[in-house]
């Protein structure tokens, strides 16, 4: 099945999708702040590029969509290159699992909140 954009257009949607300073991380960072929750954002020096991390107390916060990251509740693939979307979110999944591995065998805490669960739509 064919796209139903033009190269240039997909791009262009594409291209507007955020990894960074999404809502559910805006949200949650203010939830976290007023707490007096302190933690670095973003911080490229872990592994695994965690969304929220804090050195003192071992603690690295990912919060995963439930299309990027396969929600078995919420993921929906497209109907065009489902075989490399399909791929696209295993080689996702398994990443997710590499990484809470490394954290675990270092000592850290590891928190993943998947989207549906901070936005309500369960």
């Amino acid at each position: 099945m064919t796209d139903k954009f033009s190269k240039e257009i997909r791009s262009m949607i594409m291209s507007r999708i955020r990894s960074t300073e999404t809502n559910l991380e805006i949200q949650f960072r203010k939830e976290l702040w007023n707490k007096s929750i302190r933690y670095r954002k973003n911080d490229k020096s872990f592994y695994g590029n965690p969304d929220l991390s804090n050195k003192k107390k071992k603690t690295v916060v990912f919060l995963d969509s439930c299309f990027w990251h396969g929600c078995d509740l919420h993921c929906r693939l497209p109907k065009s290159n489902t075989d490399y979307w399909e791929k696209k979110i295993i080689r996702n999944r398994k990443r997710d699992q590499e990484v809470t591995q490394y954290y675990e065998k270092q000592g850290w805490k590891i928190i993943r909140l998947w989207e549906h669960v901070h936005s309500g739509n369960r």
